[in-house]
């Protein structure tokens, strides 16, 4: 049941993060370099996802 649940709480501490990063609360170098190059990764993968599906709906605008 728990690990049910583990993604969508991985998505809110890292949304989390970036809010209290954003907020001044705390910088991205308090966390520890092995913590930071995930936060890295996640960032990158998520960007790259995202531009992705920003180029499919450019290309079906027009369609309906």
């Amino acid at each position: 049941m728990l690990a049910s649940t583990d993604p969508a709480l991985a998505r809110i501490t890292e949304d989390l993060i970036d809010i209290l990063i954003a907020r001044g609360v705390i910088q991205f170098t308090d966390f520890p370099a092995e913590a930071q190059a995930k936060l890295l990764q996640r960032r990158q993968t998520r960007a790259a996802l995202s531009r992705r599906l920003q180029l499919l709906d450019d290309g079906d605008s027009g369609l309906i």
